[in-house]
């Protein structure tokens, strides 16, 4: 199969979608792998980097377009990009359909096999695409909620971990999942006061066991997350439903009691987000909005500022699954329950029903088009 991985053009995304070591993966295997010249740069990978594994340096993404069955991307194809996809391609890249509801008519339209890395799902529910990501967004937050509390930002002229003789900050943290776990584990080592708060409690037990007395868990509801919400210094909003738009935990109304000068991230904003007030995304260019006083960070790809870190994290756990689509093209998945999961549109059908549900569009069972 003939793999495309173009140039990623959102504002400041700096990932790309394989390291060199995966396209080693695929040549070894017999596939062809075209890199666009430069995709890797941000990543510090260099066109002879990807060359030396075996791939081929293309110089237009509408000639590696043209060329590929299977598009490997990090983020969604753009609005620019719709015209390039075509028809009957596979498109494999962390895609948050439930958010973009035009891209998911463009893949309907054009009849993209599109399979989305954030729900490819184990069966014991963990997200092994996505993990890496929620673990770097997890730890990220802490240090951009620790910078936006500076005065310069706007803050309120805070050190979060504080030094003798000072309090140091307090952070909530909604949602004890991947994102959640990393940012307490960040925040107690600044020496912060930490709150975790989920409706899951063995997941509450989880990080109580883990790490003990550095942090309180608390069963989350809307009269606990208020109390906590409205006296912190920065709050992380790590709530994520699979394939889904989050719940709305954080309301307008608690953001109106905290504390003016404090700092909202919401790690989620590239599924829809969980605060009421963050209504629109940021860029890395233009990071943050002010509203009731409050500094919310509402950026769709904090990883795509640590590049390297990112890219090689993706390639480790997301080339097995694109070594199998291009070993045995999408009939493959009959034997791959996890991958299956990841199928979000095939042949003009939405077939992740939390996305068709998200996008109040029909649902078509992937069984009844591949047939298991």
């Amino acid at each position: 199969m003939i793999i495309g991985v173009p140039t990623e053009i959102q504002p400041n995304e700096n990932r790309v979608a394989i390291a060199p070591s995966g396209v080693v993966a695929l040549v070894r295997k017999g596939h062809t792998v075209l890199i666009e010249k430069n995709a890797g740069l941000g990543s510090s990978f260099s066109n002879e980097d990807y060359e030396k594994c075996g791939a081929e340096i293309v110089a237009t993404p509408k000639e590696l377009y043209s060329r590929s069955k299977l598009i490997l991307k990090v983020k969604a194809p753009q609005l620019s990009e719709y015209n390039l996809l075509k028809k009957e391609q596979i498109l494999m890249a962390y895609l948050h359909l439930v958010a973009e509801s035009e891209l998911t008519k463009a893949l309907q339209k054009n009849k993209i096999t599109a399979i989305a890395f954030e729900t490819i799902q184990k069966p014991d529910g963990s997200l092994p695409v996505l993990r890496p990501m929620s673990e770097i967004a997890g730890k990220m937050s802490v240090q951009i909620g620790a910078q936006f509390l500076e005065n310069y930002y706007g803050g309120k002229g805070l050190l979060l971990g504080g030094v003798p003789g000072t309090r140091p900050g307090k952070v909530t943290i909604i949602g004890a999942g991947n994102v959640g776990k990393n940012a307490a584990q960040v925040a107690a080592g600044y020496g912060c006061e930490v709150s975790v708060l989920d409706i899951n409690i063995d997941r509450l037990r989880y990080i109580n066991d883990i790490m003990y007395s550095k942090v309180k868990t608390i069963v989350a509801n809307p009269i606990t997350i208020e109390k906590e919400v409205k006296t912190a210094d920065l709050v992380i909003s790590a709530v994520l439903i699979p394939g889904s738009k989050p719940p709305i935990v954080i309301t307008e109304d608690m953001v109106k009691k905290m504390k003016k000068g404090s700092v909202i991230v919401d790690a989620a904003i590239d599924q829809g987000g969980s605060v009421e007030t963050m209504n629109r995304t940021t860029t890395h260019d233009n990071p943050t909005f002010e509203k009731h006083g409050i500094i919310h960070y509402a950026v769709s790809n904090m990883p795509g500022s640590v590049a390297k870190t990112a890219s090689i994290a993706m390639n480790n756990v997301s080339i097995p699954y694109v070594v199998s689509i291009a070993d045995n093209g999408i009939k493959g998945v009959k034997h791959d329950s996890a991958l299956a999961k990841g199928i979000n549109v095939i042949d003009g059908a939405i077939t992740y029903k939390p996305v068709a549900d998200g996008l109040f569009k029909e649902y078509t069972p992937l069984e009844s088009i591949i047939g298991f």
